[in-house]
């Protein structure tokens, strides 16, 4: 087994096969590390193939430009596109952002075409800490487009529903949105049955978006969000995404529906009003959570995924604490 690069990434504490350190290593690189290793991100978030591969964290763990390529078209969550760089030079127009997309769109025929690294693009579909510009990564979501998503739903643990109940709602902690499903995973379902929506109750299992261990599902008021003002995207991967208000975050008030998926939890919350004898107490989350990426390294409303022992920020250059990027996600 090839070392790992800085950072503790030598080590594999969960056991983990090749083929995910490869999925995260490459996920850390293009969502929060690209800067640090030298990288600049450039139109839809896309990176040059060999240069990624050049940077010390993939250098660190050996990986080739065959177990790149086959993290790409392999990954069940499509977290990655990867096209051809001379593809992307064709495109200068006005039109650019939805060309990339159509390109990504066309990942998985183009690309095998080439042996060599250098003629290729490759980008992290969402979950950037990093600064991207949207254009031609992220698709907005309007009513004018008619792209308003039926459902859009958040999934968290108990731990870190008390603490989106302390903080008054979600926020974006590190990243630089906050993540929702566009319905539920398979195997998942609303127990909230007789007031969910009939799309709800038929629509397919998504693929990204939620962990698969989440037992909190935070069903949201998109329409009210929006009317609010509260901007929507949806990534390559289809997964549902906000910057939330301009302190990255977003309230209670548009919380639809919450649900425990534990035996008897039943609905915690409705309508965007707070479960009785709820206070929303931000001095004392912010005591608990520190700067977002402290003790609790924790998801939606606890602090950030890559969060040590304790108040400091992570060092980390691997996705191993981060939602998406897990393998359960």
């Amino acid at each position: 087994m090839a070392r790992g690069g800085r950072g503790g990434g030598s080590r594999n504490p969960a056991n983990q096969s090749r083929e995910v350190q490869v999925s995260k290593k490459i996920s850390w690189l293009l969502r929060h590390g690209a800067g640090s290793e030298g990288l600049k991100l450039g139109k839809g978030g896309y990176v040059n193939v060999q240069d990624a591969l050049n940077t010390r964290a993939l250098k660190g763990l050996n990986i080739t430009f065959p177990e790149l390529r086959d993290a790409v078209v392999n990954n069940e969550k499509k977290r990655f596109s990867m096209i051809l760089a001379a593809s992307q030079d064709q495109s200068k127009s006005e039109e650019d952002a939805a060309q990339l997309e159509d390109l990504a769109n066309e990942t998985l025929e183009t690309i095998t075409e080439s042996d060599n690294p250098a003629d290729y693009l490759i980008r992290a579909n969402q979950g950037h800490s990093i600064k991207v510009d949207v254009e031609g990564l992220l698709t907005p979501v309007t009513v004018e487009a008619g792209n308003v998503p039926d459902t859009v739903v958040h999934g968290t643990d108990e731990p870190a529903w008390r603490l989106i109940l302390k903080s008054g709602g979600l926020r974006r902690m590190g990243r630089n949105h906050i993540h929702f499903a566009s319905g539920l995973p398979a195997g998942f379902k609303s127990l909230a049955i007789d007031t969910a929506s009939t799309e709800e109750k038929e629509a397919a299992p998504v693929i990204s978006g939620m962990r698969k261990n989440s037992s909190i599902l935070v069903y949201i008021d998109i329409q009210a969000a929006l009317a609010a003002n509260i901007k929507f995207y949806i990534s390559e991967n289809g997964v549902i995404l906000t910057e939330g208000n301009e302190e990255g975050f977003l309230s209670y008030e548009f919380f639809k529906r919450v649900e425990s998926r534990k035996k008897d939890g039943g609905v915690l919350m409705s309508d965007g009003k707070l479960p009785e004898g709820v206070v929303v107490d931000v001095e004392e989350w912010k005591k608990e959570v520190g700067d977002g990426r402290g003790k609790r390294g924790g998801r939606g409303g606890r602090g950030g995924r890559g969060g040590g022992r304790g108040g400091g920020k992570a060092r980390a250059n691997d996705d191993s604490r981060d939602l998406l990027a897990d393998e359960t996600a």
